[in-house]
């Protein structure tokens, strides 16, 4: 009897007899293909195949193990970069690059492709862009070298096979989602495809020590495509992120298996490629005006200490429900920041419109960012400013306290750098530098002049 397809969540790989809207299992929409199933006679053989031809395993005494450290790595012209890798690309390491569209990624992988074949034999291989516009590519970014070879192709069972002859100490594949296996009937981009196409690859690294970096989609909810088994396969997953249109743009690694995952490098888009920001805090501030509403915020990026403006804008609600807007903070957040100044320090918020801006493009996920928002609305509402010689964090509790904050002292040290004469923070950092806020309702009345 000729089996009947099923409908396979790209989620969460749970399979259903039919279509429907919503998976149950993890309740995301419009996430179900359509799959040929496996036939139980067909699980059968393959489980009795796999106890017969399982053999004993060769293994080897874990003092006799060279570690991974030792191996070479292959270092891009980004310091940056190669700090947030852990020291360069490891050889025989799997590296998986995320990032929406239009972002930079195929930029940066030719710029990583131009420093690397200069010294290593470097394959680039696309399945979303032909040979003449990678060329094109190539040419504007100065990649042309005689060891990067470039290939076409969509089949991972060919690339695999092209990473075991061992000819290349660095494969580049554009994208996982494009691929797909010959002996898998299912469409490209799919559960079964990605993580079969991803496990081909991966061994084929590891047998040869070739490294590899993979480029993976994301949804419009800025997560990774596809299952999360793949992230779970390989070494470092890296996620670009930032504003495509301008702004900084920030590459952070959320696995690595070989360094830190508090590093960051950020880069800005011009003419010739993406290149590094040296001094960021700098770069931020450059064109600030010292008005109402605007805040200097003491943040980190990773183990990096950055100064960002923090703007604010109140406006009289037209109607009954006043609307909250945060571009670059999370509007949760905001939401409750606005409740606990409402409560504690007895302003008057409900009949206003609230927008926050991170300027530069910046994604603040740092909580000693609170006291700096909460400053700067204040300061719009009462359309006065805070003194320009001062930078502001910490995090503010819901009864209105102010708590520590994480690494104070290169917050402190950033600050010092670029000339600032003050920060306000928690009490319990002990500095000259920092004027001790304990309440938020003292801090507002004491320093928003």
């Amino acid at each position: 009897m000729k089996a009947k397809s099923q409908f396979v969540c790209q989620k969460c790989g749970t399979s259903y007899a039919k279509w429907v809207g919503q998976c149950s299992n993890c309740g995301a929409w419009n996430s179900l293909v359509e799959e040929a199933p496996q036939l139980e006679n067909e699980k059968k053989s393959a489980l009795s195949k796999g106890q017969a031809s399982g053999k004993k395993l060769n293994y080897v005494k874990i003092s006799t193990i060279v570690p991974s450290d030792a191996k070479a790595r292959l270092l891009t012209e980004f310091k940056d970069l190669n700090m947030v890798l852990g020291g360069g690309i490891l050889m025989g390491s799997v590296c998986l690059l995320a990032g929406q569209p239009g972002m930079g990624k195929s930029t940066l992988l030719m710029q990583i492709c131009a420093t690397v074949a200069r010294e290593h034999n470097v394959l680039y291989v696309s399945g979303e862009e032909s040979a003449g516009q990678v060329k094109l590519r190539a040419v504007r970014l100065g990649a042309e070298s005689e060891r990067l070879s470039f290939a076409a192709s969509t089949s991972a069972n060919d690339i695999a096979k092209t990473i075991e002859t061992g000819e290349f100490d660095l494969v580049i594949v554009d994208s996982i989602q494009t691929l797909m296996m010959d002996e898998i009937s299912s469409a490209p981009g799919t559960v079964s495809q990605v993580t079969n196409c991803g496990n081909l690859i991966i061994r084929a690294a590891k047998s040869t020590d070739t490294a590899v970096v993979i480029v993976g989609h994301v949804t419009k909810d800025g997560t990774l495509a596809g299952p999360k088994v793949l992230e779970h396969l390989v070494d470092v997953v890296l996620n670009f992120e930032g504003d495509r249109y301008g702004g900084f743009k920030t590459l952070r690694a959320v696995k690595n298996r070989f360094g830190s995952t508090n590093e960051v490098a950020i880069f800005e888009m011009i003419d010739s490629g993406l290149r590094e920001v040296e001094n960021p805090s700098a770069a931020l501030l450059a064109e600030r005006t010292n008005t109402d509403g605007s805040v200097i915020l003491a943040t980190l990026e990773g183990n990096r200490p950055l100064l960002v403006e923090i703007q604010a804008l109140c406006t009289q609600s037209n109607f009954g429900y006043p609307k909250r807007t945060a571009s670059g903070f999370d509007l949760n957040r905001l939401n409750i920041l606005i409740a606990v100044l409402e409560r504690r320090t007895k302003l008057r918020l409900s009949d206003k419109d609230v927008f926050i801006n991170v300027v530069g493009g910046m994604k603040l996920n740092d909580s000693a960012a609170d006291l700096a928002i909460c400053v700067a609305i204040a300061s719009a509402v009462a359309g006065r400013k805070l003194d320009e010689k001062y930078v502001v964090f910490g995090e503010v509790g819901l009864g209105g306290e102010i708590r520590s904050a994480f690494r104070s002292d290169q917050r402190i040290a950033e600050a010092r750098k670029l000339g600032f004469l003050h920060a306000i923070g928690p009490a319990s950092v002990h500095d000259k530098f920092v004027i001790p806020a304990k309440d938020l309702r003292e801090t507002l009345i004491k320093y928003v002049k």
